[in-house]
């Protein structure tokens, strides 16, 4: 198979797409004898499709591309990499008495890709928060340090050449970040995405519809079986239910929590006993709660939960898994529908006239809202404008900071040129507070919209250094002065710094989030349980047993929110009144009864039987 790639783009290229000129600050290749693959595989305009439709097919569309470009076993979607390997190769260097080796050359191939891109160099002493060094770089494909492979995105392996040494040997090769050729369980799920997915807008919608539907039955016959059948069966499910309320796990897990706090081991280690005779991961949410949460207590009694959520980080995810779980996630609850509706529809609305939209994404990670975007801002009356992102990012250990950052840069500029949308993409891999301006590359005559969903409670407060990473990232958002920002918030109340105070809230916020799944998602699906352990147990399990600088997951209430981002200079602007209504009827239309879509105070509340989860602002600067 020919895996030869021609066309690469280089910052001052233009693309012709139609009617449009398409600059790139990244370029991807091209392979121009494979255009009709390209075609297939991507994404189809649909003209005349309603604004309103809410089947968020581009977006998964998206999915499908993005596994046919990059092998996402060899990436994580946290804050982490592997830091371990990292720090000990390079302690053994140190105790050698050699330098530790700089990153691989990049390939002088005819017409190399090239990057904007601003990286920093990891700092292995905080394996947590990502705390880079203050120096920022700006750099090209010829000057970046690192690698830049390009590989057919479904046969081939990337062949690692350094042009001074030829072909790399096996431990350089252990080094250098890996991209295996994809197995055939991936190539099986690009099938199944194939399927379900590239349609036409109304068969799209039908497929996704038809999926959330065997869900709620699915479900229901949960509960069918739950209850029992007939008869004498149905008197023994009673029995063995009664029998269950007389455990009330919760209060066993305070307790515990009560023990742990004043070090009381023997008395701590009964209730950890208890409660493991009465939990399981596959139990009902209440069961699963406490399986995981005897998990972080247990690491605290043993002051090991450093370790274990280093540990917990570093643990890979497959591909397969990772997406089917964010399918679910979609179908199931409309956190993601609601807070990429009021966004998007947000910046359209505000830019209608805009010529130049620039829009600075802060926690961009692969930019699974932006698909939806640019096929609505294609279908603009009066054309669409030149579209420039600015994905901003935490940078990745080891030799590529910025690949998962440019990875979501190549896809989108891909996805923008198939809607025949002028793009640029800038990535930033670098800690959010040592940004500067000229970083952003800011035109004067620029609609600009910055946009943060959902990444703010991972920045330092006031509690772990002097000047709060929080208030850095407000006042340079400020400075940058732009026409909205959209901001999306955990709206959460376990960042107190005494240990039962937090433990408490945190055990209602989870209780509701595994109420949540056990409500919308069948006990036995694989993607339920993979979103219980692989992010909402994290997230318990740091804020449980990690204290300091340690524990990242420092969430907010909105108001707690709304008075920092006016202390920092900002007016709250009210969304537009059809966002909100068309948000609450597409959340009663397709969503479990108890899910909480509201507005309070200009924010767009989000919730589960009456607790607040996420909550969607608007701002601009005073």
């Amino acid at each position: 198979m020919d895996t030869s790639f021609q066309g690469f783009l280089n910052p001052s290229s233009e693309l012709q797409s139609g009617n449009h000129r398409a600059r790139f600050e990244i370029s991807y290749p091209i392979d121009n004898n494979n255009n009709n693959n390209l075609v297939n595989l991507g994404f189809n305009l649909i003209p005349n499709t309603p604004f309103t439709d809410f089947s968020d097919t581009p977006l998964l569309r998206y999915i499908n591309e993005m596994l046919m470009e990059e092998d996402m076993e060899d990436q994580t979607h946290m804050l982490q990499e592997s830091l371990d390997f990292q720090s000990k190769e390079k302690s053994f260097y140190e105790a050698i008495g050699q330098k530790y080796p700089p990153s691989p050359s990049p390939q002088p191939e005819p017409e190399p890709a090239r990057f904007s891109q601003n990286i920093e160099s990891p700092d292995y002493n905080n394996p947590f928060l990502c705390p880079y060094s203050s120096s920022s770089t700006s750099s090209d494909g010829n000057s970046s340090g690192y690698l830049i492979d390009i590989v057919n995105p479904i046969r081939s392996k990337r062949n690692h050449v350094n042009v001074e040494t030829g072909p790399e040997k096996d431990d350089e090769e252990e080094r250098s970040s890996k991209i295996p050729a994809l197995n055939t369980e991936l190539d099986s799920l690009v099938d199944e995405f194939d399927s379900m997915l590239l349609n036409s807008v109304g068969e799209g919608r039908e497929r996704f519809g038809a999926y959330r539907e065997d869900l709620k039955n699915d479900v229901n016959k949960d509960k069918k079986q739950l209850k029992g059948g007939n008869g004498k069966r149905a008197r023994n499910v009673k029995k063995q239910n009664k029998k269950k309320e007389v455990i009330d796990l919760r209060t066993l897990l305070f307790n515990c929590a009560q023990a742990v706090a004043a070090d009381d081991r023997p008395c701590a280690n009964e209730f950890l006993k208890k409660i493991r005779q009465h939990s399981s991961p596959c139990g009902d949410a209440n069961q699963r709660l406490a399986h995981y949460f005897s998990d972080a207590l247990e690491a605290r009694l043993a002051g090991s939960g450093s370790q274990i959520y280093k540990s917990i980080v570093t643990r890979r995810t497959k591909a397969s898994e990772y997406l089917r779980a964010y399918y679910i996630s979609l179908a199931s609850a409309p956190f993601k529908k609601i807070s990429n509706l009021a966004m998007s529809r947000t910046i359209i609305n505000k830019a209608r006239k805009a010529k130049k939209v620039h829009i600075i994404n802060f926690g961009i990670l692969y930019g699974f809202e932006w698909p939806n975007f640019i096929q609505r801002i294609a279908e603009r009356e009066n054309g669409p404008p030149r579209i420039k992102i600015t994905g901003i990012d935490f940078p990745q250990p080891g030799f590529k900071p910025a690949e998962r950052v440019e990875d979501t840069g190549r896809r989108l500029a891909r996805f923008a040129e198939k809607f025949n949308v002028p793009f640029e993409y800038n990535a930033i891999a670098q800690k959010w507070e040592t940004i500067k301006i000229e970083d952003l590359k800011i035109e004067k005559d620029e609609f600009v919209a910055v946009t943060c969903m959902y990444r703010s409670k991972n920045l330092p407060d006031e509690t772990v250094m002097t000047h709060s990473s929080r208030t850095l990232v407000l006042d340079l958002i400020r400075k940058i002065k732009p026409n909205i920002f959209v901001h999306g918030i955990v709206n959460g109340t376990y960042s107190a710094p005494f240990f039962l105070t937090r433990f408490r809230e945190v055990l209602y916020h989870f209780t509701a989030m595994f109420d949540m799944l056990e409500a919308s998602v069948p006990r036995g699906r694989p993607e339920r349980a993979l979103i219980e352990r692989e992010i909402f147990a994290r997230e318990a399990f740091n804020v449980v047993a990690c204290e300091g600088w340690e524990r990242v997951e420092r969430p907010e209430t909105y108001k707690q929110w709304q008075v920092r981002n006016m202390k920092a200079g900002f007016e709250q602007v009210s969304f537009d009144r059809e966002i909100i209504q068309e948000a609450m009827e597409k959340g009663k239309m397709f969503f479990h009864k108890d899910f909480l879509i509201d507005e309070q105070s200009k924010w767009i509340l989000l919730g589960w039987r009456g607790r607040i989860i996420n909550a969607i602002s608007c701002w601009k600067p005073v």
